[in-house]
This record gives C-alpha cells, structure tokens and sequence, in this order.
C-alpha cells in the first residue's frame, strides 16, 4: 500500500477501519513493530484453544484506538485535521498524539511469547544501568523504552519521533505510566484502560470464549474527566457503574479460567524454564544483545520472536544438546509435541478468593500451597528419577482486581486515594467522586475486599505416576 493519508487505514476484526497518522503509519513499518506480527498475544494459550493466533500486533492498533475513542469520550480529543497535520502543535494536540504513540507503543518491547519468556529475564537479571546509573529490570517495559529512545537513525523509532517533533522521553513516561500528566496514566493504566478494554474483547473474539464481553459503546459514552487538586483525573459516570462492573468481571473470569487456567498455563511455565537455562548457557539472546541489537542492528532484533524461540528449542532437542540434561529434554519434548506435563490437583492447589485486610488469612493459604509443594520435591528427589520434574507455578503475591481504600492506604505515601492511578474513580452529578470499590450499591465493593490465589503445579508423567503411588495425591476420578 502506498503511505499516502488515503491508504493509512487498516481493517480491523474488532473495531473495524483504523485510521492512522502518517508518523503512525511508519512506525507500525519499521522492523521494531513488524516484529510483533510475529509474537502471540497470548503465548502457549493456543495450546488449549486453536483460535488464539492473534498477535501483539493487532492488539496494540486497538490499544491505540481505544486510547483515542476515551479521549473524544472525554472531551480531550482535537480535530481530525489537527490530529493528522504534523505542524498542529498545541498543548492538546501534542498530548492526544502523544497518548496515541504511547498506547501503540505500549508493547513494543514484548518478548518471545509475550509474557511467557518475560519472567526467565526478568529472574536471570542481567540488569542493564541507565544514563544515571539506576538499576532497570530486564522486562519489556524497559526495553520498549529503551528502543523508543535509542533508536535515532533511518527507520528508527526514535528518528521517526523526532523528524515529525515528537519527545521520545514524553512517549516513553507514557508507556511507563509515569508521566506528569495524570490523565495519560490512567487511560494507559488502570484498572479500566485501553490496553484491557482491547484485549478483552479481542482474546475473547480469537479464543471463541465469551469472558471478554463487556458493553464497549456504553462504557465509552461515560468517561469523564473530572478535576482533583489541580489534576485531571479519569472517571466513569455513575449511570455505567454496572457497566464498569461488567468489565472487572470479565477480567476476572479471563484471568481464572484463559491465563491461570492450568491446561494452557503449564506450557507457558515449561517455556519460562527452557528460556531461563537457555540464558544460562548462553545458547539464546541475553538482555545486553538485545539492547545491542535495538541499537545497531534493527534487523537482527526483529528475529527476536516466537520462531527464534522454537526454533532453539527445537535445534537443541534434535542436536543432542539436552541428552545431558534429561529433564529439560522431556520439557522440551512437552513442548515441542504438546505431550507429558500433567497437572497436580489437589485441595491445598485450589483456586481461593483471599480476603485483602487479613494478612494471617492470605499467609496461611500461601503457607499451605509452599508445604505441599515441599512434600511433591521430598518426594521425588527421594525415590524419583531425573524424569520425575516439578514446576512449581505459584504467585508470588495474590492478584487484587479492584483495589479497596483501605489497600491503597496501607500501600503507603497515599495523600489522596482519588489521585491513585490506578482504581477506577465513579463521579456523580453533584460533583461528588467516589472509588468504585467504595460504592455501597456496587457488587464490586464486595470484590475489592478479596484477592485471587490461583497457584499451579505441574510434574512429568511419570513424577505424576510416582505422586499417586506415593499417596501424595489422589488420582483424579
């Protein structure tokens, strides 16, 4: 297609026609954003449903979109015409287009399966300094960042920024979610933003599931934005409070039964062990040649993706590189054939709704899952094989979906709950702002009392075999 205004549209599956700027139009070309057609949004998931082969590409167009659709619902949009001349250089020009390239941008430093590999680079911690000698974690919001600001050549993103008078630093606090302007934050991220309002519904649409089901057009209609302390802060109209609850409940029923459901999850942790002892020996791209490769070589980096991924794993499997390591042979083997890896079911593994204000209840709970998962490796290290591998998949910290007052106040450093990024605000005619968790009429004031522990543990097939024999678990009926 020609870069011409007429031509910058795409079509997409969820929204239908995408207009986009002609700075976007050439960002989505160069090798960085190309890169994420090839990288699935929601890593092994395609395991359990075959539909999922949607990528990180299309779900950060509609990530943009939803950006842009909050802010005219807010009344921060500006015109067409200004939002596609580069020369429109207002202060509400700049901050719509702005926020558009963050949310486009949002991902643009994901990893081999999305969030899959993500942690393996994240616990092998090859931490890399700033240019103020912070330390950074190795995870993909750093390294979108980082391509976003050192990319200052022919086809970069950082020229492409600055050639139509962009800040990269402005895009990359976007992205981070720490930039000045409270707004941006929390239509990038919050409990109800346009990266969730996106991937809802599309994972929904690519899994055939229907979780991801909210009233899109009615939850758009009601965004405010309302003033706090000289801050502009996001808020939802009370008229779409159940809507917004519809939502939340969604997320929830889409985290439990598509991300932590063990049936896809326990590839996804296969994955992360492979990746990380390939990190280990050297035989995959560490944090340092990636920054490298952002820096010199576009091209090389784009190959940083879901095939470069199986491919290593499948070149080690057949060249006899993990005969020495037999256990990662079989994970490979799980992998690769999508055979082997069991789950472990058992009552202390269950999925339990925690309450937030009792920190005894949630140690308890934690503590139980840790016992038992002692019990699993006493077991197999005792009288198993190196065939007989556990992974234990446990949270590190519960996942709270609305955040309570209370919460946000033992967090620390909170002045004013209603200036928190994060929790979703309700306002009222009278001029009245409230945290949704806060509403006495809200079913979800009652979900913001409680976290969700969905801990995993899966074992080979024969570690499962010796587990029942062993009377450590039962066989499932």
């Amino acid at each position: 297609m020609e870069g011409s205004n007429k031509s910058n549209v795409i079509f997409d599956p969820i929204y239908g026609f995408i207009r986009l700027t002609p700075w976007e139009w050439e960002i989505i070309h160069c090798p960085f954003y190309q890169r994420l057609r090839w990288i699935k949004q929601l890593g092994f998931s395609f395991y359990v449903f075959p539909g999922a082969e949607h990528s990180r590409f299309g779900h950060s167009i509609g990530v943009m979109h939803n950006a842009h659709k909050i802010l005219e619902s807010c009344g921060r949009a500006v015109s067409e015409s200004d939002l596609m001349n580069p020369k429109a250089q207002s202060p509400e020009a700049l901050f719509h287009k702005s926020l558009r390239l963050g949310a486009l941008m949002h991902d643009l430093g994901t990893f081999m399966f999305s969030h899959t590999t993500e942690g393996a680079y994240i616990q092998y911690g090859e931490t890399t300094n700033d240019k103020n000698g912070k330390k950074l974690k190795d995870d993909h919001e750093n390294l979108g960042s980082w391509i976003i600001k050192n990319t200052d050549y022919e086809g970069g993103v950082t020229h492409i920024l600055k050639k139509y008078g962009f800040d990269p630093q402005r895009v990359s606090d976007l992205v981070k979610g720490v930039s000045p302007q409270m707004l941006g934050n929390q239509i990038l991220h919050s409990e109800i933003d346009c990266d969730r309002m996106d991937y809802l519904l599309r994972d929904a649409h690519y899994t055939g599931l229907k979780y991801g089901s909210y009233d899109r057009d009615y939850l758009l209609y009601h965004f405010c934005v309302r003033t706090v302390d000289q801050q502009e802060v996001l808020t939802i109209k009370h008229n779409a409070l159940h809507c917004a609850e519809d939502f939340l409940m969604s997320r929830f029923a889409w985290y439990s039964q598509v991300i932590r459901s063990p049936r896809g999850a326990r590839y996804d942790a296969i994955a992360e062990r492979i990746c990380f002892h390939f990190l280990k020996k050297g035989w995959i791209h560490r944090y340092s040649d990636l920054l490298d490769m952002v820096a010199e070589k576009p091209a090389h980096f784009y190959n940083f993706n879901d095939g470069y991924f199986m491919n290593l794993v499948h070149k080690h499997y057949v060249s006899g590189d993990l005969d020495k390591y037999p256990t990662l042979k079989d994970m490979a083997r799980t992998l690769l054939f999508q055979t082997g890896a069991r789950v472990v079911k058992c009552e202390e593994f269950r999925q339990r709704l925690i309450t937030q204000e009792s920190d005894v209840d949630q140690s308890k709970v934690i503590k139980r899952a840790q016992q038992k998962v002692e019990e699993i490796r006493h077991v197999l290290e005792k009288k198993g094989t190196k065939l007989d591998w556990m992974i234990e998949d446990l949270p590190k910290k519960p996942i709270n979906f609305v955040q309570s007052k209370s919460s946000l106040i033992r967090s620390g450093n909170v002045k004013n709950v209603l200036l928190e990024r994060d929790p979703v605000k309700i306002s009222y005619e009278n001029g009245d702002i409230r945290l949704l968790a806060d509403v006495e009429n809200s079913i979800i004031s009652k979900m913001s009392e409680v976290n969700n522990y969905i801990p995993n543990v899966y074992v080979s097939q024969s570690a499962y075999d010796l587990l029942i024999k062993e009377k450590v678990i039962l066989p499932e009926l």
